[in-house]
């Protein structure tokens, strides 16, 4: 499904709501993690209970990501950014209030809008950029990387500027999101929309399917076990709290690095996507065994390579969703599968972390756990990332 020709100034509109509405899927994900012990001495949780917050946004993820497709089919992709991102900024907002409850009724609302978001955006790059995906790709991955960096680095001066309130600091976050709908709208005009997205078969039998959804699963653990738990881990290091949310915030940083290069470079490479997969990878898991059981003068170039690596193995993990697909409604579809299904598998990646904590009493099974995981991310990229399509039905 092909688009019909944009003039410049409104595909440069388009351009901009995609980045801003990018910016906006990260943040709710990660403003919880720098002012988590904050928020456990307020509300007295454990740390189960802190993991299980960390946690719900991703679950939810997964479990609403099958939907994008149904509603983009029923109200068309853009009205269905517009109105999920409503319901994003209402969620982030919650947090503010009602306690306990409305932390994690936020936390629910937040991640099922990311997830519907998230799946959408990759099949309008596929349908309105068909000529320039790296490019396109490169700036979707890098908003979404900026837009967490932002998050790690700011929830905390936020929060000191709010006379420390942590519920004013998440709260905040809302307006960002109003902001990306107001700018989205004029996508939501008749005018300015597209048809809705004809829906199609499941890909549940297909073998290339799986492989990039748990590819996509597996390194979102990854990233999730570093924006839930690596400032705890670093404060029970030793570092201070200030320090530990900037050296997440340096590590998301950098991500804008291999975030817009990772997909220009993978393409650049010839058509098989591999090496820069697995170099990607490699970066992370050296980054994060530096953090986590490293001397702790090398802190800042442990968190560098890490975000290198991150930043490069998510977008490679979302280029091969547009790769993999012959056209826009495959591509939302295995997105939708992807990510449903990845995310749900990536939710047990902060859980398991803080549970291992729970028994164990240290972070000793950090640096296992995060190997272990990174092996199978490598094996099922393997797959992923030869040069060939689904077998859209």
């Amino acid at each position: 499904m092909t688009a019909a020709p944009r003039p410049a100034r409104c595909v440069g509109l388009l351009i901009a709501g995609l980045f801003l509405v990018s910016l906006n899927l990260h943040p709710a994900l990660s403003i919880v993690s720098p002012v988590l012990a904050w928020i456990q001495a307020s509300l007295g949780l454990s740390a189960t209970a802190a993991g299980l917050l960390t946690t719900l946004p991703v679950l939810c993820l997964g479990l609403f990501a099958p939907l994008a497709p149904r509603l983009a089919a029923r109200l068309g992709s853009e009205r269905t950014v517009f109105v999920v991102l409503l319901v994003l900024a209402a969620g982030t907002a919650l947090r503010a209030v009602l306690g306990v409850t409305g932390l994690f009724l936020g936390a629910l609302l937040a991640g099922a809008s990311i997830g519907v978001i998230g799946v959408l955006l990759p099949s309008l790059i596929k349908r309105d950029f068909p000529r320039h995906i790296g490019t396109m790709m490169g700036v979707y991955t890098m908003a979404l990387c900026l837009g967490a960096a932002m998050a790690a680095g700011a929830t905390v001066p936020l929060m000191d500027a709010l006379d420390g309130s942590w519920r004013g600091a998440l709260a905040a976050w809302a307006v960002l999101a109003v902001a990306a709908a107001a700018l989205w709208w004029p996508q939501v005009r008749p005018q300015a929309g597209a048809a809705p997205m004809p829906p199609g078969a499941p890909l549940w039998r297909d073998r290339l399917a799986w492989a990039v959804t748990l590819y996509m699963g597996l390194q979102s653990a990854l990233a999730y076990c570093v924006f839930g738990w690596l400032p705890p881990i670093l404060i029970d290091r030793g570092v201070a709290p200030l320090q530990a949310g900037l050296v997440v915030s340096v590590s998301v940083l950098v991500q804008l690095v291999t975030a817009f290069t990772g997909p220009w470079i993978a393409m650049r490479l010839g058509r098989d996507q591999r090496p820069t997969l697995l170099l990607m990878l490699g970066l992370a898991l050296v980054g994060w065994l530096g953090c986590v059981a490293g001397p702790l003068q090398g802190l800042w170039l442990w968190a560098v390579l890490q975000g290198l690596g991150q930043g490069g193995q998510f977008s490679v993990a979302l280029l091969l969703i547009v790769l993999r697909s012959p056209d826009a409604p495959t591509a939302a579809r295995l997105s939708g599968m992807s990510q449903g299904v990845g995310y749900t598998l990536a939710s047990l990646g902060p859980l398991a972390l803080g549970l291992s904590h729970d028994l164990l009493g240290d972070w000793s099974a950090a640096g296992p756990l995060f190997t272990a995981v990174t092996l199978g991310a490598a094996a099922a990229g393997w797959f992923a990332a030869q040069n060939r399509l689904i077998e859209a039905r």
